[in-house]
């Protein structure tokens, strides 16, 4: 247990027994589900990525540091539900974070990034936010594909398994947030993936807006945003 008032570090929530629990068990209901990865290898590079991003556009250390903290925790809902699991994400970090003794206006800055996450319903307001949403929807990579038998894929397991590379590049002199992609087109072609992540592109766009920074798309060395 850290003392009350104590700063609270992404390593401290990522040794919480508590917060690996809900990881583990959200990735195992999206498995059941037939969704693609949602487990700590995503937690941790979402986490990573969410600091990066205010790291190198300028912000301090510790607005970093609760991005990476938002980032690790932010599919920690899907424990309970897929739908609306931002919201129920907020939920279960705010009960862990205050256990933790986490100031409750960082608590409080990651209950909204948390809640507000999902394209279909979330509104970034915040530069905590508004990373992680950019950290998450980067991460298109055929690693997290968990069907073994392309035969049998959907459209959600073709334009993950085709994505060969992802990197979101962080340009602090344009302040331009470029998410590159490298997709194998005889597996999936790119406008399927407009197709299933368009409204990402477009919470994407508003996210970088919110960072004072503008968001840009390259698929296969094309600039298409």
């Amino acid at each position: 247990m850290i003392e009350p008032g104590a700063l609270v570090m992404l390593d401290d929530v990522q040794a919480d027994q508590g917060v690996l629990a809900y990881i583990q068990m959200g990735d195992d209901y999206l498995g059941a589900l037939g969704y693609t990865e949602h487990g700590l290898r995503h937690a941790n590079l979402v986490a990573h990525i969410s600091g990066n991003i205010l790291r190198r556009l300028g912000y301090d250390a510790r607005t970093a540091e609760v991005a990476s903290i938002a980032g690790f925790m932010h599919d920690i809902g899907n424990c309970i539900s897929r739908e609306f699991h931002g919201v129920s994400a907020a939920l279960l970090a705010k009960s862990t974070l205050v256990r933790l003794g986490l100031d409750f206006t960082e608590v409080a800055v990651i209950m909204n990034a948390l809640g507000n996450h999902e394209e279909e319903i979330g509104i970034p307001a915040t530069a905590v936010g508004a990373a992680v949403i950019m950290a998450d929807k980067a991460d298109v990579h055929h690693t997290r594909v968990r069907n073994t038998d392309p035969a049998t894929f959907d459209i959600h397991d073709r334009v993950n398994y085709a994505a060969k590379r992802s990197f979101l590049r962080v340009d602090d002199q344009t302040r331009t947030l470029t998410l590159e992609i490298d997709i194998a087109t005889e597996e999936s072609q790119v406008m399927e993936y407009f197709e299933i992540f368009l409204s990402r592109m477009q919470i994407c766009r508003r996210a970088a807006d919110v960072l004072d920074a503008r968001f840009s798309l390259v698929i296969n060395e094309t600039k298409l945003l």
